[in-house]
């Protein structure tokens, strides 16, 4: 698992965490069961305190991100289908909360932000379509 910190962010450390470890289980790229690297281990590759490691996981085991297991890793835990696609949503409508107000303040209409997204979201070029065109959130 990837994770990056940036002490000068303005963001605590711990949220830091959070967030992206919040992602990786939203994205798929840490899966339910995988095993999250232990507080120690954690806080020795990111230079960070190992409290501000044992601060992330707690809140992340109180929302259900992860599960303690006596003795064992931490892991992440198994979530229904409709749980992963409100992480998702969350996840998306936190990333995009930002570019909301980058685009208010420019002066643009909702018709044109949205235009300028479906550009940019077609980019690609890969035209694929998802499952869940159309699905209202």
């Amino acid at each position: 698992m990837l994770i990056v910190v940036d002490p000068q962010s303005g963001v605590p450390v711990y949220r830091q965490l959070m967030d992206q470890i919040k992602f990786h289980v939203a994205s798929g790229l840490t899966k339910p069961g995988d095993e999250l690297p232990s507080t120690r281990a954690l806080s020795a590759e990111l230079g960070v305190n190992p409290m501000t490691i044992s601060k992330a996981y707690s809140f992340l085991e109180r929302e259900g991100v992860i599960e303690r297991r006596p003795g064992r890793p931490l892991v992440v835990s198994g979530i229904a289908p409709e749980e992963l696609r409100s992480r998702k949503v969350d996840q998306l409508r936190e990333s995009l909360r930002p570019i909301v107000t980058v685009a208010r303040q420019l002066g643009f209409t909702r018709g044109d932000a949205l235009a300028i997204f479906d550009e940019m979201f077609d980019e690609d070029g890969s035209g694929s379509e998802t499952e869940s065109e159309g699905e209202e959130t």
